[in-house]
């Protein structure tokens, strides 16, 4: 009987990837992987490793998780050592529990390597703190997908004192997102950003606001991170890390407000 590791992959940057994922991922015998993993993490795979892709695109499965669980399953009795890899962290919104119950009630061996989250690097490389002393002392992260049919939705009104929001797979429902969000009275002028492609060379932020979002939504192409709050604001007046980091292009910055921003009196 092989193990199960379920490894998170980080956000995008390979560089991001812990040692101990790094590690595992030069020892697996097979990796079963989601959308939007790095090549380059992949390619950190030894000679023989059997890649197996079970990603969701757009709410899709191209395989569903029942299926995954099988072949966790099937695979550990085969090879020694399994890698579940799934982006950021397997924990967070990532399905990750579901799995590792699984193999618990299966009585297959596993442990967990957490990854560096969407939530909270992606926003950090643009620029944008979660907290910041006098601005923003909570913060709350969501989902931005709900399917059809489910027991339990999302309710925004119990966010709208929450200082800054981040909303994870929600560019699809943004302008609806938006729309709760002002009805659960939030600030309508509150900023709003979209980062696509986090942490990536193609990374790209694009501003607004809540009331434009909800009624004139700026285009946005997922992945992309949601974060709404006063903390966006700090985007343009961290410019030293967005101008000199080569890692990241951050060349693709769109206001959605003609009029600008501002922060403590000062346009940006």
């Amino acid at each position: 009987m092989g193990k199960v590791y379920i490894v998170g992959a980080g956000p995008g940057d390979p560089e991001l990837l812990t040692l101990k994922a790094y590690r595992i991922l030069k020892e697996a015998d097979v990796i079963l992987y989601d959308r939007l993993i790095n090549d380059e993490i992949l390619n950190l795979r030894k000679t023989g490793c059997k890649l197996i892709y079970v990603g969701k695109e757009d709410g899709k499965h191209t395989i569903p998780q029942e299926e995954i669980n099988k072949l966790l399953l099937f695979y550990a009795k085969i090879y020694k050592t399994v890698v579940r890899l799934k982006g950021g962290d397997p924990f967070i919104f990532g399905r990750g529990g579901e799995e590792a119950l699984f193999l618990e009630q299966n009585g297959i061996p596993y442990e967990l390597i957490p990854g560096i989250s969407s939530f909270y690097a992606v926003p950090e490389y643009a620029s944008i703190p979660l907290t910041f002393r006098g601005i923003s002392s909570s913060f709350a992260v969501v989902t931005g997908h709900e399917m059809v049919g489910k027991s339990k939705y999302v309710d925004w009104k119990a966010f709208k004192d929450v200082d800054t929001l981040v909303v994870l797979m929600g560019v699809k429902n943004r302008q609806r997102i938006a729309r709760e969000l002002i009805e659960a009275s939030r600030n309508p002028f509150e900023p709003v950003a979209f980062i696509e492609k986090g942490t990536t060379e193609e990374q790209k932020v694009i501003l607004s606001t809540l009331y434009e979002v909800a009624e004139n939504p700026p285009e946005v192409h997922p992945p992309a991170v949601m974060v709404v709050g006063r903390v966006v604001e700090l985007h343009n007046l961290l410019k030293n890390f967005n101008e000199t980091f080569k890692g990241v292009g951050f060349n693709g910055v769109i206001k959605n407000n003609p009029g600008g921003y501002s922060f403590n009196g000062k346009t940006l």
